[in-house]
């Protein structure tokens, strides 16, 4: 009889939810929504420490609670990450975390940017390192493979870029604990090559360029492409007389996007642009006028005049083919332009591309006596960039001033 009570007392004697190990520097708990036993403790840094024991029995869960405690702590001290984590998991979880704040145009194109160089280089390569297994023989030979994918060494602006993402990787897998604080990670380097300004056209080869598009829209060998190359055309006219953005600026541009800008009697066309600097209105050149009250005709739209598109505030991309379907790969379009009229290369030997015209634009600008200042803000970028790029240029152009 006594031995039945002694089992039957044993068996309803509750179990505590919490106990504590080691003069309570050992807690051994249950949370209300879990069935398993967790342990916590204080590292010697003063962090608190969590685990889960991954059992429902409490003397197992105690003895496992000893062992994550003697195993974390003896980490501790070595100066180990007591987490750990690959490169492409800490990567891909904060390609996630910047999509979902990517709400405005400007952190949308960051996340791109960001997006493309891990996606296409950083993961690829260092994905399946931890971080804190990254040294640096794994990233001179990560510097060899980037040259192989490239196919040439990166210019310092995009190793500098790289070297931006991968140290964020770093920086976040610290804060996580997944690399220890007294931890050096091998950097990325950073010099190379400096970014040279895109080959502009002289007067005299725009020119030439305006004089050769008529032959090259009709010198076909598909019906289709003419149509893109006349768009193209009308392309190249509005990059080089406002100096926008190709692509990020200008291919979203809608024809509500324009507006009359009046000073006194005189009217001028201010665009409203967006780009990687915020939004802006810009004052296009005059001819940009006639050009796009050309484009209007040849898309067939219902207005004579762009006074009349103005006033409609019509919401329809500018640049599209009269069916309102986008062209496709205007770059492909222009680099055959550039072979067949003969214009492909500058003096220097350099390829040209869209962003020529913007070069082109701002080297007109600078020759007409437009002051950097003022160009910076027409063009959506720094003083610093205006300097950096042309100080040389305007040296040049002030030779009759300067001697």
């Amino acid at each position: 009889m006594k031995d039945l009570r002694f089992i039957f007392t044993t068996a309803t004697e509750k179990i505590p939810s919490s106990l504590k190990l080691f003069d309570g520097k050992l807690t051994v708990y249950k949370r209300s929504q879990s069935a398993q036993w967790q342990c916590r403790f204080k590292l010697s840094n003063g962090k608190w420490h969590s685990a889960s024991c991954a059992t429902t029995d409490l003397s197992a869960a105690k003895q496992q609670a000893v062992v994550l405690y003697e195993i974390i702590k003896l980490k501790v001290d070595a100066g180990l990450a007591i987490h750990t984590k690959t490169f492409g998991q800490i990567a891909r979880e904060e390609i996630t975390r910047l999509a979902r704040i990517a709400t405005t145009r400007q952190s949308e194109r960051k996340y791109k940017d960001y997006l493309f160089i891990l996606e296409k280089y950083l993961i690829p390569f260092f994905g399946s390192y931890a971080v804190a297994d990254i040294s640096d023989e794994v990233v001179a030979e990560f510097s060899a493979w980037r040259l192989s994918e490239m196919g040439k060494d990166a210019k310092a602006i995009t190793k500098k870029h790289h070297a931006m993402a991968f140290n964020r990787i770093v920086q976040i897998a610290r804060e996580c604990g997944y690399v220890s604080a007294n931890k050096v990670v091998a950097q990325l380097d950073i010099s190379g090559a400096k970014s040279e300004p895109r080959p502009a056209f002289s007067n005299e080869e725009m020119e030439q360029l305006y004089a050769y598009m008529p032959l090259w829209q009709k010198n076909i060998i598909h019906k289709d492409s003419e149509a893109a190359r006349i768009l193209c055309s009308v392309y190249v006219k509005f990059l080089v007389n406002t100096g926008v953005r190709h692509s990020t600026e200008s291919m979203p541009l809608r024809w509500k996007h324009l507006q009359w800008h009046y000073i006194g009697s005189k009217r001028y066309l201010r665009v409203w642009v967006s780009g990687k600097t915020g939004a802006r209105y810009l004052i296009a050149k005059h001819e940009v006028i006639s050009v796009l009250e050309e484009l209007l005709k040849w898309q067939q739209l219902p207005y004579r005049t762009l006074d009349e598109v103005i006033k409609a505030k019509l919401d329809r991309r500018i640049f599209t083919l009269p069916t309102g379907e986008m062209p496709h790969l205007l770059e492909n379009i222009f680099r055959h332009l550039m072979m067949k009229s003969g214009l492909q290369k500058n003096a220097a030997g350099q390829n040209r591309t869209l962003y020529s015209l913007r070069h082109t634009y701002a080297t007109e600008a600078l020759a007409k006596g437009i002051d950097i200042h003022t160009l910076a803000k027409q063009m959506g970028t720094s003083v610093v960039m205006i300097e950096k790029h042309y100080s040389k240029l305007t040296a040049m152009m002030s030779a009759e001033r300067l001697a």
